[in-house]
């Protein structure tokens, strides 16, 4: 089976690693030359994942249309903001019919989108797109460390496939019908850790970082179920378990960035030390706006916004965290609710 993976960062190095390990062609396309010329001669990427010796069951294109000919099955795997602009590169290349997998996290600045409703808008075919979301950090994953993950999709075929496509011996697939609540729970947790980020700049302690998170995943909850989203996902691996190791690890982008911001650096500053997008700094915009539109508040979702954009200070976004009306702990929360209409 040949399988075109869709970006060549870490996460693209890693899933390529993998799939290429099980006996796979993988046509990897780069949107840099260097890289694809990098993995072709040395079958390591010289900019991500550098470690990584990539079997030679990978090829490497920086052409997407070469990289999407004669491919059964596609893994996207670019970042969010860049999503709609490689599916519309993609699709005089795709036949109809092609299964697609997006593993990028976010909402869709604008239009509000997920990353499935994005591909849905541009390529069409809703029944062959599935999302893939869980606590998964490619730098464990390309060391064969035990992990799991979720497929999820609108087909139970489609989902099948890319559960088989994917799972191996130490990395473990389960299947969601619950695309939306899989998918806004992956774009929505980056923001949280960002927030736990700051908390660990401050010098704050365990209490505080349980506290972000616990009640990070009550926004996240309320959100998706406000969008028609199952609530029980967000106990699972895309809900809560990559709310864990993004908050906690250090490979984790979103939390590295709340740190540096914490300690007085800036957005660019990470960028520039680590030439990686940490999804949660777009996330905390879009997400909050779709709360708005929603109705709901999310409060720690908007003072990361503030933080990043506004110029709040980080001792600032406290106070009024702490400063606000008691409530109850499981208002907004409960069964799926079939009558959502912020859809």
């Amino acid at each position: 089976m040949r399988i075109a993976v869709i970006g060549a960062g870490s996460w693209g190095t890693a899933v390529s690693w993998m799939l290429g390990g099980k006996g796979y062609a993988i046509s990897l396309w780069s949107r840099e030359a260097h890289i694809a010329e990098g993995i072709n001669a040395e079958h390591r990427n010289p900019d991500y994942l550098k470690d990584v010796v990539v079997p030679a069951s990978v090829t490497a294109f920086d052409d997407v249309e070469a990289a999407l000919s004669g491919a059964e099955a596609v893994v996207m795997v670019t970042p969010s903001v860049g999503v709609r602009e490689t599916a519309e590169a993609m699709k005089p290349h795709l036949s109809a019919d092609t299964p697609v997998i997006v593993l990028s996290k976010g909402v869709e600045a604008e239009s509000l989108m997920l990353m499935t409703e994005v591909l849905d808008d541009v390529l069409g075919g809703h029944g062959r797109l599935a999302g893939l979301s869980g606590p998964n950090h490619a730098e464990e994953v390309s060391r064969g460390i035990p992990s799991a993950t979720v497929v999820a999709a609108y087909s139970d075929e489609v989902g099948k496939l890319f559960q088989t496509i994917f799972m191996t011996p130490f990395f473990r697939v389960y299947t969601n019908d619950d695309v939306t609540g899989v998918e806004l729970a992956g774009a929505s947790k980056n923001v949280i850790a960002i927030a736990c980020g700051i908390c660990d700049g401050l010098g704050y302690g365990d209490n505080t970082k349980a506290t972000l998170m616990t009640r990070g995943l009550a926004e996240m909850t309320r959100l998706g179920k406000a969008r028609g989203a199952n609530p029980l996902t967000y106990m699972g691996l895309a809900g809560m378990g990559d709310l864990i190791a993004t908050c906690t690890s250090p490979h984790s982008r979103n939390r590295g960035l709340g740190e540096l911001v914490a300690r007085g650096g800036t957005m660019q500053t990470f960028y520039d030390r680590t030439h990686m997008v940490a999804e949660g700094a777009v996330s905390c915009i879009t997400v909050d706006q779709l709360a708005q539109k929603c109705g709901l508040e999310l409060p720690i979702t908007h003072q990361v916004r503030s933080i990043l954009y506004d110029g709040v200070a980080p001792s600032t976004a406290v106070e009024a965290l702490m400063g606000r009306e008691p409530t109850d702990e499981l208002h907004g929360m409960g069964l799926v609710d079939e009558d959502a209409d912020c859809m």
